[in-house]
């Protein structure tokens, strides 16, 4: 399928940089953030997504511990450094931090531009002692309109939930970014992908979105993290990454977002979104819940 010069463009560089946090160090971890994502700069990206909690850390001991590592959005000093860094190069970045508003903590991401915070994400899905820490997100999943794109983002085990996909599609996103600390799965077999790989490449595909996902390595306090950083199509197929599982590293990947919507329609009949049996599924779910299946 070829593209005319009058069909919209959303052409962009995407780097997903893996790196290592330390918990409570939060100025060695903006130092190191900020080097990398000049990085990225460098070798011309314009979306930058980087892990999980990657200014604090992600295994805190204590609540006390987790909410001397928070800031507010946008004041805090890291944001305003990641501020500072996408106007001086003109791009866009996504990156995953502990946020404090008031008493309360959340696991977020925040997208920043140069012109600076354009908005944020609240982790919908705890996982583990994250329970014990943060609030559940009450933000929903919404999707931004920017310069290179309709960007929504999730954290972790947010992909673990196609709902999460869905909103953001229905919504009429491009590029779900994903800052992200996975672990180890039980079960997973040595010769077969990650699950956050295959859950990546699945929510891609079944709602035409590409998806940057930007993975930790290390172990901290006794959690080991696995790597696999990488960039999917909207077909479902990886465009950069995997990653390892042990090196910090940066994935890149050349995409044009503008795709994701001109080229939902896989066939003369089928188009993922459109072809949803909305009539069905409100009946079934309430009968579910009727049920106690739940």
């Amino acid at each position: 399928m070829t593209t005319s010069e009058s069909e919209p463009e959303s052409k962009v560089r995407i780097a997903c940089l893996q790196m290592e946090p330390n918990v409570g160090e939060k100025d060695r971890n903006l130092a190191h953030s900020l080097e990398m994502i000049d990085q990225a700069a460098e070798a011309g990206a314009n979306l930058v997504v980087m892990p999980e909690l990657c200014n604090s850390g992600y295994v805190f001991n204590t609540r006390e511990e987790a909410l001397a590592m928070a800031e507010e959005i946008p004041g805090g000093p890291t944001c305003r450094a990641w501020a500072d860094a996408a106007a001086r190069h003109k791009i866009h970045i996504v990156a995953g931090i502990a946020e404090r508003e008031g008493r309360a903590l959340y696991n977020s991401a925040v997208l920043i531009d140069a012109q600076g915070v354009i908005g944020t994400y609240r982790k919908n899905h705890l996982w583990a002692a994250e329970n014990l820490f943060f609030e559940p997100g009450n933000l929903g999943v919404p999707v931004f309109h920017t310069d290179i794109g309709r960007i929504a983002m999730a954290v972790c085990y947010d992909i673990w939930f196609p709902e999460v996909f869905r909103l953001a599609a229905l919504q009429g996103a491009d590029i779900l970014c994903v800052p992200t600390n996975w672990v180890p799965m039980q079960s997973q077999p040595a010769n077969q992908p990650k699950m956050s790989t295959i859950l990546a490449m699945g929510g891609a595909h079944s709602n035409s979105m590409f998806v940057a996902a930007a993975d930790r390595i290390g172990t901290e306090r006794g959690q080991p993290f696995i790597g696999n950083s990488l960039v999917v199509s909207y077909t479902g197929w990886p465009i950069a990454g995997p990653a390892s599982e042990d090196r910090e590293e940066m994935v890149i990947a050349d995409a044009n977002l503008s795709d994701a919507r001109r080229r939902r329609s896989w066939n003369d009949f089928n188009q993922v979104l459109r072809d949803r049996r909305i009539d069905l599924y409100a009946e079934n779910l309430g009968a579910d819940i009727k049920r106690g299946w739940y």
